[in-house]
């Protein structure tokens, strides 16, 4: 009963508390709430949506700029390519028009002056006939004024020359005997007797004062020996070295790499040819940098220059008591360069110029050459120059054994190196030289039967040696006649070497020195402009510009 009564109670409690109208304050700003709640809440909602619209704007803006930037970038890297693309294609246009230019200048160079069809022969086997080719429309003198002119005037030239040859030699004879007294076999150099070269001992020459070239041979005392090396036994030479050697100086026994300067007694006026007079090596000193070995081993020129000047200066001191004439240097720059003064004032000059014999051959390596046939200097002081003069003497003698008598191709060099040497006193030298002459010679002689060099036949060889002369110069090419060429004869000798390297071409510092080219080219035609009236002039008069030889010289 009690508990039901507590029931009741606790309803009724209840229900007193959860009526509306006890708190009647409270209960009525619920609803109030409410609204402003709700109108907060849609004030909110309507801010969000708001900033929703502007975050998705600047979304949208920041989209379109990135898309914007993207293609600016696209269309710069497009813009770039297009420039690198058309600079690459200027480039390329720009490189092959100056290829171009420069083709078409060289063609000119070349072929603005081309000779006629007949003078421009190929092969040396079959070379076309020449005797109607116009040397640029320059004409020669007839056959009969040729002959009046080389009876009157060439061939009469050489009438001193065995006189002027017999006493030069029996001079340097004396010379070399002086010299080989004042040398010791054991410790000094050896000098072999001398070897008569060019155009004195070919028998065309024709210039006054009659010049008589020899070669004097030296080797070195036991147990050194010269070990000469040529410019084509080296896989990669530069152009100007070719045609040059070196001597290195090696022992015989061990073939190593030696001096003679500290193992010998030098004089005080000797001078090692491998070392200055301050650097000689003596016995017995113990030099920090051995010369012999630090130095080059290589022969040095100039200084094979100063001893064989010094050498020939003590000789001719011990003999000059016996001669009633004085003996000078007559140049220089050339050593070997000598002249004879006699008292009535008239002199002979002549050339000793010291060589090195390479391997037993006939070839030799030349100190200097008053003539250089390359035309330059040597590159360095340690390179020899390489001289086929014994050669080119053995071959003219082997040739003329074969040609018909009274042959007439000494007679065509001779006219032509007089009309050069007239030319050069006129307009000064070129770089066209007698050597050049000679060498094209060579060639023509290769090249042409023995019957066409009969003695009538002088006009049209002369022609046909200046056409061919006409064409190496236009063509910048004159190859050395026995350098790679295999058309020369075995029975020459010649060293394997030689055979096989490539050909040398003369003329090749005209290829980069434009204007020597230009005036050498104009010198050679302005010299057959001339010819005519040179020897129409000199058949008339002789000229008598040089004294002839005296009769003998007085030995006491």
């Amino acid at each position: 009963m009690a508990l039901g009564l507590f029931r009741v109670c606790l309803v009724v409690v209840t229900a007193i508390i959860n009526h509306p109208l006890l708190f009647p304050r409270e209960n009525a700003t619920v609803p109030e709430n409410e609204e402003e709640i709700i109108r907060q809440m849609q004030a909110h909602q309507e801010k969000l949506q708001l900033e929703q619209l502007r975050l998705e704007e600047e979304v949208a803006r920041l989209a379109a700029e990135k898309e914007a930037e993207k293609e600016a970038l696209e269309r710069l890297a497009e813009e770039g390519q297009q420039q690198n693309e058309s600079r690459a294609a200027w480039d390329l246009w720009s490189t092959l028009c100056m290829i171009l230019f420069l083709v078409i200048e060289v063609w000119r160079q070349d072929h603005q002056d081309a000779p006629s069809p007949e003078c421009l022969g190929a092969d040396e086997d079959e070379l076309p006939g020449l005797e109607g080719a116009p040397l640029r429309g320059l004409t020669l003198p007839s056959k009969a004024t040729l002959d009046h002119f080389y009876e009157r005037c060439i061939r009469g030239a050489p009438a001193d020359a065995p006189r002027t040859r017999e006493f030069v030699e029996g001079f340097v004879d004396d010379l070399l005997e002086a010299l080989r007294s004042l040398c010791s076999r054991d410790t000094d150099m050896e000098v072999e007797d001398f070897i008569g070269v060019d155009s004195m001992y070919e028998n065309w020459q024709v210039n006054k004062p009659l010049l008589c070239d020899l070669f004097v041979p030296f080797m070195p005392p036991e147990p050194y020996r010269f070990h000469p090396e040529l410019w084509c036994s080296s896989r990669s030479v530069p152009l100007d070295r070719q045609g040059y050697g070196q001597i290195k100086v090696v022992r015989a026994d061990d073939e190593t790499l030696g001096c003679i300067c500290g193992k010998t007694k030098l004089g005080e006026d000797m001078l090692c040819l491998l070392h200055g007079k301050n650097n000689v090596v003596r016995p017995g000193s113990e030099a920090k940098d051995p010369l012999c070995v630090g130095d080059s081993p290589y022969l040095d020129t100039m200084r094979v220059l100063k001893w064989f000047q010094t050498a020939l200066t003590r000789a001719w001191h011990r003999i000059n008591h016996k001669y009633e004439f004085d003996l000078a240097f007559g140049q220089l720059d050339t050593p070997g360069s000598l002249k004879i003064r006699f008292r009535s004032g008239k002199f002979m000059p002549f050339n000793l110029i010291p060589v090195i014999q390479y391997d037993g051959s006939d070839l030799y390596l030349v100190s200097h050459l008053t003539r250089e046939p390359c035309g330059g200097t040597p590159p360095s002081s340690t390179d020899w120059l390489l001289s086929f003069a014994v050669y080119e003497r053995h071959f003219l003698r082997m040739t003329s054994k074969a040609l018909p008598e009274g042959a007439c191709h000494l007679s065509c060099l001779q006219i032509a190196s007089f009309l050069l040497s007239k030319q050069s006193r006129l307009t000064g030298p070129s770089r066209l030289s007698n050597y050049h002459l000679k060498t094209a010679l060579l060639h023509l002689l290769l090249a042409r039967r023995p019957a066409a060099w009969k003695a009538e036949q002088l006009d049209a060889r002369l022609h046909e040696l200046l056409c061919f002369l006409e064409k190496s110069l236009l063509e910048k090419k004159l190859h050395h006649f026995f350098i790679g060429n295999c058309k020369v004869p075995e029975a020459m000798g010649l060293p394997e070497a030689i055979r096989r390297a490539e050909p040398l071409n003369l003329f090749r510092p005209f290829v980069l020195q434009r204007s020597l080219y230009r005036k050498t080219v104009d010198s050679f035609y302005e010299m057959l402009k001339n010819a005519p009236a040179l020897i129409s002039e000199y058949s008339l008069h002789i000229p008598s510009d040089h004294g002839s030889l005296p009769s003998k010289a007085v030995i006491l």
